[in-house]
């Protein structure tokens, strides 16, 4: 019998009942007769790395042993585990990238389905990985590889990952434990036993029927990082449109009102024309993109809209969902907002918003040399409890706004900015360019600082290439969604034939020299 120990690493993200399954699987060993130990290093916060549990357990029991202790380490050795455990598929390939998992020793079992990390959401465009790769990855640097959708499972029996995760340790092969041993863990542990058994009988299966076959890779329910969905109302929309411009008009109208869903069918009207006027009859392409786009950007994030999908009866439902509520349980929502100034003057006229955004500026020119904290945006910390009378209330009533969306400054701002691009795109030299110019409508998303910067890129490219070859307007909006800083658009821009951008002014902050150097 081999005297090297059994060892299991497992990546498991907040919440998910990592640090449990670590006591399983000790308590499964120790009762077994082996020895085991497990340590665990926590996770960086914000979804910018799991927390890891190493478990050793030694395949000789105290008795075979004959009074010796096996000395065990406290950490994993890369290239020498036997089981590596992760909960979501990036996990995995971070295990992968970091050593650990060999390809002639380490059974991997995963998950497919994807929790973003902060970074895939920071990204201006779509910075998502890409699964099918990921899965790839996983497959080809592992003896064996098990995956399937940990976090479906759980949902599906009303339970943690952690019990999901501890059937498919015992379907991988890996620990010499009857199945019934580790039923007979769960029960004990005394806490949503019945759901924790139906959790663990489905990983067990489905992890033994995906050890050789190709699972299918989940795609976030969020969609887009950054985008909150909820179910549109059944609304009339324009006969003999296609999909994507019926359900543009779907989700304008129930942004504003029907006269909005009709400026917005004029302004698809103006895009079929472009396209008639180059040969194509048909709604694909320029029309059905810059229509997607259109109906996006009409339906821009602002504090009312926020406040609307949040008081949604469907929202409720899913968070109830995902936090696995039953009927009768107590379930709280707490909302944080920190609206700032730009977000509340936006709904202000445009006079009274300038005013309001003048003071601001003054108000930050005059601190900032004193201090730091001075120069920072004006905010406003809210916490709603969504589930109370009064938080509930206060969302309704900024949903409720929605009529007064049209004499505010943001709405005014989109719309002169909407009507420019609509024209360059009508004064497009092709049809290529036409549809390029269109494309970049795709920048214009988020709120805050996020919306301002992409609407400055969105200028420097559509006014600077509006004429250009429909590569370099391409190039120029790729570079634009790859990074924030700006370099790569600069590049692309001065490749392009176009004037530099205008340096920005970075003000100088003198500091008051409080001490004697020594």
């Amino acid at each position: 019998m081999s005297s090297q120990p059994i060892t299991i690493l497992i990546a498991a993200l907040g919440g998910e009942g990592g640090g449990v399954l670590a006591e399983w699987l000790v308590e499964l060993a120790l009762r077994a007769g082996h020895p085991a130990q497990a340590t665990s290093i926590p996770g960086v916060a914000q979804r910018t790395g799991a927390t890891t549990y190493y478990v050793e357990i030694h395949p000789q029991t105290h008795a075979e042993l004959g009074g010796r202790a096996p000395v065990m380490s406290l950490s994993p050795v890369p290239g020498c585990l036997d089981l590596m455990v992760a909960s979501e598929l990036l996990e995995a390939v971070r295990a992968i990238q970091n050593g650990h998992v060999s390809p002639e020793r380490t059974r991997l079992v995963c998950s497919t389905h994807r929790t973003l990390t902060t970074f895939e959401k920071l990204a201006p465009g779509d910075g998502r990985y890409d699964s099918t790769r990921l899965l790839e990855v996983a497959r080809r640097y592992s003896r064996e590889c098990a995956a399937f959708d940990v976090d479906a499972t759980a949902r599906e029996a009303g339970t943690v990952p952690s019990a999901v995760l501890f059937g498919a340790i015992a379907a991988s092969g890996v620990l010499p434990f009857d199945p019934a041993a580790f039923e007979e863990i769960i029960r004990d542990s005394g806490r949503g036993v019945e759901a924790s058994l139906k959790g663990f009988a489905l990983a067990f299966e489905r992890c033994r029927a995906a050890g050789g076959v190709h699972a299918a890779v989940a795609v976030p329910r969020s969609g887009v990082p950054g985008t909150q969905s909820a179910p549109a109302p059944a609304l009339c929309v324009p006969s003999g449109t296609p999909d994507l411009v019926s359900l543009g008009h779907a989700r304008v109208v129930e942004f504003q009102d029907a006269a909005y869903g009709e400026l917005f069918t004029q302004r698809v009207e103006r895009l079929r024309a472009v396209a008639r006027r180059f040969g194509v009859d048909g709604d694909a392409g320029l029309v059905s993109e810059g229509g997607r786009y259109l109906a996006l950007w009409m339906a821009f994030d602002d504090v009312i809209r926020v406040a609307d999908l949040k008081s949604r009866a469907a929202r409720f439902a899913r968070v109830a969902e995902e936090a696995g509520a039953r009927p009768g349980d107590l379930l709280r929502i707490a909302d944080h907002l920190k609206p700032g100034l730009v977000e509340l003057a936006g709904l202000l006229p445009p006079a009274l918003a300038n005013r309001l955004l003048d003071w601001e500026s003054s108000r930050r020119d005059a601190k900032r040399w004193r201090r730091r904290d001075g120069a920072t945006p004006l905010a406003m910390p809210l916490k709603l409890r969504a589930d109370s009378i009064l938080g509930f209330l206060a969302l309704r009533l900024l949903g409720a706004l929605r009529p007064l969306r049209r004499i505010g400054r943001r709405y005014a701002e989109e719309q002169e900015l909407i009507e420019h691009w609509l024209v360059c795109i009508e004064a497009a030299p092709s049809l290529e360019v036409a549809l390029e110019l269109a494309l970049c409508a795709r920048m214009v998303k988020g709120y805050g600082a996020t919306n301002e910067r992409a609407k400055e890129n969105f200028r420097s490219i559509i006014n600077s290439l509006k004429s250009s070859d429909p590569a370099d307007i391409r190039r120029a909006r790729e570079a634009a969604l790859a990074e924030e800083s700006g370099t790569a658009l600069d590049a692309a821009l001065t490749q392009a034939g176009a004037p530099p951008r205008a340096v920005k002014a970075v003000p100088v902050r003198w500091v008051k020299r409080t001490g004697t150097a020594t």
